[in-house]
């Protein structure tokens, strides 16, 4: 580990109004510059580190979902300016395929201390939310790392008028900044995706069935947990606890679900670490008095989220083999995203009083493969592991795993896969071991989670 900068004092840092390219007077070489994610990234400030990297030595741009593609990302800037990325998207993944940019796996929760063990997290850079009448700004959609590392390092600003003010605890003053400009750059909306799939209908049926009233909730994004937030309109009084805030519980707190009423934590508000959504949500969330954005070392942690009556953890994954082991951050075995919070809330919810954790997947690919498979794909790796999986969810129904033997395990998981694909998991499972003969009622109780 490299030695860390100290924070400068306030009578160091510049309060008056700059430029982007101010921030190229505050990194020195072999600088860790730690960079907001998604719509939090300061556009401007990057382009010019860009623009001027020769400038720079040894520099490493430190993010978590980059949403834009950027040349140091393709490698342009060489060893002057490299990027270093902790969950891959589409900006990043092509990139990191072929070495251009480097990847550190990492769980959401812990990203925070990872930055300060083994960087120099030089300099924070973010955006944020104009100030208010008393001179406060907030972080805007996004508290996450960069929130939890206000302490360790100073914070470089885009002040952006589009971006919206939210509340929670990532609130800053211009004059306590190393420096700051003015921008006018519409946020990158993530539009939700379309309902109608047949299957994820199914699925989010059979969790919504299972969710209390009252209970806490944390979801992730894509068709399916979008199809669990619709499933879950007839509930009442929800509470948010998420890592991601969303359009699907925006709408949920606008049909009078999400209320917090019954929260242990923050009672009345959704609780996130970050939030991104459509053009709607962005307008939506500014000035929002139900909402709260707090670090994700606070948010994310298992222990913070176990302290939640009812929790009910609700994520994707891309394959599970037979004994509930989860992929969730490569597809057919090549890296595609990142470990993100799921192993975060699935532990939280098993540690959780009545908490339940549920892994959410159709049964099969676009190409007919079951996504239920005896081993997972060679180059997969493992994002939850099979001690921490709670149920799996497919549209054939819920596998219940916790607290279950090996062989009632695989029953229950080949159960919920697709009918064509069962009698060769069977045949596979009994070949390595994992079935063996029992009685014909085992095997129902097995595979109903009895």
């Amino acid at each position: 580990m490299r030695a860390r900068r100290a924070a400068p004092t306030v009578s160091a840092m510049s309060v008056r109004e700059g430029r982007p390219e101010d921030v190229l007077d505050l990194v020195r070489p072999g600088d860790d510059l730690v960079v907001a994610m998604a719509n939090g990234e300061p556009a401007a400030a990057i382009d010019a580190l860009e623009r001027e990297h020769r400038r720079l030595d040894g520099v490493r741009i430190h993010q978590m979902h980059a949403m834009r593609p950027r040349p140091h990302i393709e490698g342009a800037c060489g060893e002057h300016l490299r990027h270093v990325s902790y969950f891959l998207t589409a900006a990043t993944r092509s990139a990191a395929w072929a070495g251009r940019c480097d990847v550190v796996p990492v769980d959401f929760s812990r990203l925070p201390q990872l930055l300060r063990e083994r960087t120099r997290c030089s300099l924070l850079l973010a955006t944020a939310s104009p100030p208010d009448a008393d001179g406060w700004c907030t972080l805007g959609t996004n508290a996450e790392y960069v929130a939890a590392l206000r302490r360790d390092a100073p914070l470089f600003l885009e002040v952006d008028e589009r971006m919206p003010r939210v509340g929670g605890s990532h609130r800053v003053r211009l004059t306590d900044v190393a420096g700051w400009y003015r921008s006018a750059r519409p946020l990158t909306p993530v539009e939700p995706p379309p309902p109608g799939d047949p299957r994820d209908q199914a699925i989010g049926a059979a969790v919504a069935e299972r969710v209390p009233n009252g209970a806490t909730i944390q979801i992730g994004v894509g068709h399916v947990p979008d199809a669990v937030c619709r499933a879950l309109r007839g509930h009442r009084d929800l509470g948010l606890h998420s890592e991601l805030l969303s359009d699907g519980a925006m709408e949920l707190i606008e049909h009078g679900v999400l209320t917090g009423a019954r929260k242990r934590l923050h009672p009345g508000l959704a609780v996130a670490t970050f939030a991104l959504g459509s053009d709607r949500f962005h307008r939506w969330l500014d000035g929002h008095p139900g909402v709260a954005l707090e670090p994700v070392d606070w948010v994310n942690d298992p222990r913070t989220i176990a302290r939640e009556d009812h929790v009910v953890s609700i994520n994707a994954t891309t394959e599970v083999d037979l004994l509930g082991q989860c992929a969730s951050e490569t597809v057919a075995g090549r890296p595609w995203s990142g470990s993100g919070g799921q192993a975060d809330f699935a532990l939280g919810a098993l540690w959780a009083d009545h908490g339940a954790a549920f892994v959410v997947l159709r049964s099969t690919t676009s190409d007919g493969r079951s996504r239920i498979r005896p081993s997972l794909t060679p180059g997969s790796c493992v994002t939850t592991s099979r001690n921490a999986v709670d149920h799996v969810v497919t549209e054939w129904g819920v596998a219940s795993l916790r607290g279950r033997t090996i062989a009632e395990r695989a029953a229950a998981l080949i159960a919920v896969a697709d009918p064509c694909h069962r009698e060769g998991l069977e045949r596979e499972a009994r070949a390595a071991g994992l079935l063996h003969d029992r009685p014909r009622s085992w095997t129902a109780r097995a595979a109903c989670g009895a």
